[in-house]
């Protein structure tokens, strides 16, 4: 049975053997192994073992005698908004945006398929539709194109930050200002290929917040992304000294999280506001916290 993956970001540059050894967590040895044999290959060029992934590559693979086993769905995902262009949905936590090796739970993009919506076919494959992502520990608004007229739009629309996205997170600490802007370069971290630092070498990358509610341990911001860079929210704030709280990747107390009991960071995407691909009519889509992130917003605030 064979899977097509899209090149994670994390390993953009890196050797194929070494890619591969990643993605399924296998030694390198084996990686080699499973290249020569042709079982893992990259779609539509060929790759040495000692090649490297380049962006927008597609890895197959071709796992000889091994059975994948089906992608669960997200059978809670609500659909909030849908034409025939695009469709708007609000990701629970724990959803993955798209499939990828390792990955065994839901995708965002395999469970809309599942309930028969249409997606076009522009986009990497394995990622067909997709012009944003969100991570598999955050929840809320994602859009996916069903069009290649929304697709070619909407990825202008958010290449070019016309795209207003609206994320509420809880933040360790007290913040000293009401609101301030956030502009720091970001980078992959070199102490590991999946997380990312501000470092002059980065991308550019420009976060706005505003404080919503001041706790006794932590503030509630409103957080607008001028650009999008993977754990954009998630750096810059641990890199001003404010992790966000369950965030240990990024320095957050696991014991305030456990606490808590919460069990990822305190992060969610509360709305979106664009401007339609076909109608041209400007659109703002809207969601409320999920069950966790409630109940973790009433501990605090008792606390307070």
């Amino acid at each position: 049975m064979s899977r097509l993956v899209p090149a994670p970001d994390a390993l953009i540059g890196k050797r194929f053997d070494v890619a591969v050894s990643k993605m399924l967590g296998v030694s390198r040895s084996k990686a080699v192994d499973l290249i020569d044999t042709g079982e893992v290959s990259i779609l539509q060029r060929a790759l040495s073992k000692s090649g490297t992934l380049s962006k927008g590559d597609t890895v197959q693979f071709n796992l000889q005698g091994k059975q994948l086993e089906p992608e669960p769905l997200a059978v809670d995902m609500a659909v909030v908004y849908e034409d025939e262009d695009i469709v708007v949905v609000d990701k629970p936590v724990g959803v993955a945006a798209h499939a990828s090796v390792g990955w065994t739970g839901p995708t965002v993009l395999g469970s809309l398929q599942a309930r028969g919506v249409h997606i076009t076919s522009l986009g990497a494959p394995g990622r067909q539709g997709i012009v944003s992502r969100l991570d598999v520990g955050t929840s809320g608004l994602m859009l996916v194109c069903k069009s290649d007229l929304a697709y070619r739009e909407m990825r202008r629309q958010f290449a070019e930050h016309e795209v207003t996205k609206i994320y509420h997170a809880l933040v360790q600490g007290n913040l000293s200002h009401d609101k301030a802007t956030i502009e720091a370069p970001i980078g992959r971290a070199k102490v590991s290929d999946f997380r990312f630092t501000v470092t002059p070498l980065g991308k550019p990358a420009i976060t706005h917040w505003d404080v919503l509610e001041r706790f006794s341990e932590a503030t509630l911001v409103s957080v607008n992304l001028e650009t999008g860079r993977t754990h954009q929210i998630r750096v810059h704030f641990s890199s001003i000294g404010h992790p966000l709280v369950g965030d240990s990747m990024y320095g957050a107390n696991p014991v305030f999280a456990q606490n808590l009991e919460l069990g990822r960071q305190w992060l969610h995407a509360m709305r979106l506001e664009f401007r339609h691909p076909r109608t041209r009519v400007w659109t703002t889509v809207e969601s409320h916290y999920p069950a966790d992130l409630r109940h973790v917003l009433d501990r605090v605030r008792a606390d307070r």
